[in-house]
């Protein structure tokens, strides 16, 4: 018989208690699911920094049936978790059915035994309570997707396949690794082109693909491999054909090609939704990485969920993916000794088949960096994955802190893990000579020498280390720093610092988008030291990395206004306050600072009249222009030039008294029966410019077959819940966040006080 696999999306019950609530406190939730992002924050709440002020410190409680018409001796049952946040303990029927502490790492239950004819209780607890927390806001609760999955009692496991390339006189050679001593039937699917081999054998299978294409970041080609045993049990891998060579002397070549990584950092949480992000919702946030040109992705600082890699594979991103943040201290202190070798594990056999996937990560700006007892560890994590999965480097990210051995320090009870790593003392090391003896250290022991905000050493590493590639895993968005300090106030961009060196393979940004947590003080509720805001709007380094990163010729307007106020970033990471706004209604005449970002010859602004020829971009190293314009209300639109034809141009306008909201999203038509979707409302001017200073209240509902489950604003200093209907206007603009939850048609609407509302909607589905 076929396997069957049951999504337990819905039918859950929930509850908050330090034991097993009564009946009538359970209430009925939707998997996935973060019970502390709805709740209020505030100033007192337990670890309020790192978790952004959120209220976490409970026990959850979920409980669902599984119906099974019929318990057959020949069939075998599972309980499969993407993720559970954290310390889950599973019983089904009354019966333990086994659990997982480390909340980031998914695993699966055979709970054969415990399986009835008829209805089986499922019930999960889930407990928040320990400190220390993460760094970041971890969230709470079945935050990734359940199946009820049964087999027959002959099946194929997806961790014990493994798919490994070869390419040989412009073939491809797949050796396939079943798992399994029983008879496999492996088929092998191009995309668009049907069956291009197939073989049977029992324990390794050869395929062969005669004229291969090949998986990047830029063609992300993924052919299907299915697998089946005669009992009919079957499996379907999506898998890349293609070959990366990583070395100090040629750097990060794919499939022969030189590539640098153009990337990002990203925690897993999405703003309003918290830790309960859909496949869908990621979706729509990597196409807005995609537009800048970014390539590359690292996963910070934990094992994200399937569905994450699975975007990572289709849309192309080439991914530094990690087990863990800090090693025996922070919130994985309490598990390492214990649970190390088992969460890594799990990482390595989960992806180890995937295209995207080109280095291991085994740890980030660790306590003791570069004394022995910390390279005693690294040497163990390291030489496990060189065993396990020996076909990618392994690395870790440095910081760009070391300090000399002093007193022993109880990892248990520091609070703050960061602060205690990354403040200078009297045990920092200053002197180069004696930093490089610790970096060093450590790179006998990785792949990659993996450096988190360290450009301004990359020359003096490289010639100590010659023989090892360079990879900045953290960069500053804006700022490089000085061969005498890691920070410095300069024009130079850090992720452009890669392409001077053939030896630095690139660089991932710190981050993409805003995350909660990791604040800077009350009342943010997060980091907004990113590319790109909660709703997907770019900062300014968003554009001058595109401006780089693309062929496609670009030109981008912004002014610099600090009445929009302070966002609460860390000074380092902060975006210099330009905008693309042409609003000053407090000045009468005078000049403007401006910050162009393109990849034109030449550029001309257009304003009041009159035209003004800026610097050559040319002649700016870093891929924007810097000037003076004079402020004349209305419109500024500036035009670029490749040679003498206008190739591309982007326009401001003055707006004038608000009048309507307007949505701009994706076709409606587009959103499946179950999807959710983030859906932006801006208050415009009867011409349809934003008007970026209107911070009226803004109220979403749903009609139909949909339902509003979140609004925020992109604001982390906003404190209205995100479980309120309605959210006051920040830069003009306004988010919800809602469920399709049939094929009958929906309606989203918008409305404020003083304002034509907006109506998103969707007829019947035919999916």
């Amino acid at each position: 018989m076929h396997r069957t696999v049951l999504n337990l999306k819905d039918g859950w019950l929930f509850a908050l208690g330090m034991e097993l609530p009564a009946r009538e406190a359970f209430h009925p939730v939707h998997i996935p699911h973060d019970w502390a992002v709805t709740s209020p924050v505030s100033q007192d709440a337990p670890l309020n920094m790192a978790q952004g002020y959120f209220h976490r410190k409970e026990i959850g409680w979920y409980e669902r049936t599984v119906c099974v018409a019929e318990k057959r001796a020949d069939r075998r049952y599972f309980l499969d978790f993407g993720g559970v946040f954290e310390c889950a303990e599973v019983l089904v029927n009354g019966i333990k059915a086994g659990g997982q502490r480390y909340g980031y790492t998914p695993f699966r239950l055979d709970v054969t035994n415990l399986t009835q004819t008829g209805e089986n209780h499922i019930l999960v607890r889930v407990d928040n309570t320990r400190e220390p927390a993460d760094r970041w806001y971890s969230g709470c609760g079945i935050y990734r997707p359940v199946q009820w999955i049964e087999t027959d009692q002959t099946y194929l496991d997806e961790k014990s396949i493994l798919v490994h390339s070869i390419i040989q006189n412009g073939q491809a050679v797949l050796h396939i690794q079943t798992g399994t001593s029983f008879p496999v039937k492996a088929s092998l699917f191009a995309p668009d082109k049907g069956l291009t081999d197939e073989a049977c054998g029992c324990g390794e299978i050869t395929l062969r693909v005669i004229r291969p294409v090949f998986w990047s970041a830029e063609s992300p080609c993924l052919y299907t491999l299915s697998l089946a045993l005669e009992n009919g049990d079957a499996l379907s891998l999506h898998i890349g054909i293609r070959t990366v060579e990583i070395s100090a002397e040629k750097g990060l070549t794919v499939n022969g090609i030189p590539v640098k990584l153009r990337g990002v950092c990203l925690h897993q949480d999405m703003g309003c939704r918290g830790i309960a992000a859909t496949k869908e919702m990621w979706r729509d946030r990597l196409k807005k990485l995609k537009e800048m040109g970014c390539n590359a992705l690292r996963l910070a600082h934990h094992m994200h969920s399937n569905e994450m890699l699975d975007l990572c594979d289709e849309m192309g991103f080439y991914v530094y993916e990690e087990a863990f943040d800090k090693w025996r201290s922070g919130l994985y202190g309490r598990y390492f000794a214990q649970d190390w070798q088992h969460d890594l594990e799990a990482m390595l056999l989960r992806d180890r088949n995937r295209p995207s996937v080109i280095i291991w990560g085994v740890g980030n700006e660790v306590e003791n960096q570069g004394q022995q007892s910390m390279v005693d560890t690294l040497s163990m994590l390291t030489d496990f994955v060189h065993l396990k999965e020996p076909t990618r480097p392994v690395s870790y990210a440095m910081n760009p802190h070391f300090k000399r051995p002093g007193k022993k320090i109880d990892f248990s009870a520091v609070k703050d893990i960061q602060k205690l790593v990354d403040e200078v003392d009297n045990r920092e090391i200053d002197k180069m000579e004696e930093r490089l003896d610790c970096i060093a250290a450590i790179a006998e022991h990785v792949d990659v020498i993996s450096c988190n905000y360290q450009e301004q050493w990359f020359e003096i590493i490289h010639r100590r280390i010659p023989g090892k590639p360079i990879l900045s895993t953290e960069a500053y968005p804006f700022f490089v720093g000085n061969e005498a300090s890691m920070q410095n106030y300069t024009e130079c961009i850090p992720s452009f610092i890669p392409e001077k060196y053939p030896y630095v393979i690139g660089s991932y940004v710190w981050t993409g988008y805003d995350y909660l947590g990791e604040s800077m003080g009350w009342p943010s509720k997060g980091w907004t030291g990113s590319l790109l805001r909660m709703d997907g709007t770019p900062r300014v380094s968003w554009y001058i990395l595109k401006s780089r990163w693309t062929k496609e010729p670009m030109v981008y307007l912004s002014v610099l206004d600090n009445e929009l106020g302070d966002e609460f970033t860390k000074a380092h990471w902060a975006n210099p306050p330009f905008e693309g706004i042409w609003d000053f209604p407090k000045l009468h005449q005078g000049v403007l600072p401006y910050l162009i970002a393109t990849n034109c010859e030449r550029v001309e602004i257009h304003v009041g009249g009159r035209v003004l020829y800026p610097d050559l971009p040319k002649e700016k190293r870093e891929g924007y222009i810097t000037g003076f314009v004079p402020w004349v209300p209305g419109k500024i639109e500036v035009r670029g030039y490749m040679g003498k034809e206008c190739v591309c141009s982007h326009a401001l306008y003055t707006p004038g008294i608000s009048d309507h909201l307007v949505f701009s999203a994706r076709d409606p038509e587009t959103v499946q029966p179950g999807e959710e979707m983030l859906l932006t409302a801006s208050i415009v001017d009867f011409g349809g410019n934003l008007c970026i200073r209107d911070e009226r209240r803004v109220s979403f509902r749903a009609e139909g077959n949909a339902v509003i489950l979140a609004t925020e604003n992109s604001n982390l200093m906003e404190t209205t819940p995100y479980s309120s209907a309605s959210v006051p206007a920040w830069h003009g603009k306004a988010s919800v966040v809602f469920r399709r939850t049939g094929k009958e048609g929906f309606q989203i609407i918008a409305e404020a006080e003083g304002l034509n509302p907006a109506v998103w909607y969707a007829e019947s589905s035919s999916y």
